[in-house]
């Protein structure tokens, strides 16, 4: 059998694509849905992180950190445990990336603190001694865009009924009831802050953009 299939190259390819497409039925398909969906206990960004990770695009955070951990032991071992696709449910756009000029950010938020981003995007090379990332003194000038990301949220909640006012997530109500939202969460985090230009700015109503940046870097888990 094995033989004259040898012998004849248009069967040979035929049983070949019948059993790799066997294969794929019998292993693909059945769990294809289930892999597609958020994982249980994956949750839509806040509003605050929304304004983070815009903040984290506009200056090109992604094209030196990736945030898509291969299932392989070396990065396992470094990074924590490897990417499940229904982690990015509520990603758009994803951040995975494919050039890593610094580490992968995918569980940054399991092992860095408040105050260690907000010493390291001060200062990189004072924690990360020979970093060649570049300083951000400006994201403790500069507020946040509450309201843009405001809009996004409501966007994806209409158009891909993204899971906003479920257990555990602040609902999307008027922008009012949402900065009071934003103001809570924000607060936790300047409270574990030492820069007292970004605290004074918070007490008079202002959320610098790296209150919004670390609270979307502790939401990486």
């Amino acid at each position: 059998m094995f033989a004259w299939l040898e012998k004849n190259p248009f069967f040979f390819a035929v049983c070949v694509f019948i059993v790799i497409a066997y294969a794929g039925i019998v292993e693909i398909l059945p769990d294809f849905a289930n892999r597609a969906r958020p994982l249980e206990g994956t949750k839509p960004y806040t509003v605050l992180e929304l304004a983070g990770k815009n903040i984290y695009m506009q200056n090109g955070c992604n094209t030196c950190h990736s945030q898509m951990i291969r299932p392989f032991k070396a990065e396992t071992d470094r990074y924590g445990m490897y990417s499940l696709s229904g982690e990015f449910a509520y990603d758009r756009p994803h951040l995975w990336g494919s050039k890593r000029t610094g580490p992968d950010l995918m569980r940054v938020g399991n092992y860095r603190t408040t105050d260690w981003h907000e010493n390291h995007m001060l200062n990189p090379a004072s924690v990360v001694p020979g970093s060649i990332m570049p300083a951000y003194p400006f994201l403790f000038k500069k507020n946040a865009d509450i309201e843009t990301a405001y809009a996004e949220a409501l966007t994806v909640k209409k158009v891909f009924n993204t899971p906003y006012d479920e257990k555990d997530m602040p609902a999307l109500g008027t922008l009012e009831q949402t900065n009071a939202n934003v103001k809570a969460e924000a607060a936790a985090i300047v409270e574990n802050m030492k820069d007292e230009q970004v605290k004074s700015a918070f007490e008079k109503g202002e959320i610098r953009q790296i209150v919004a940046l670390i609270a979307y870097l502790n939401s990486l888990k």
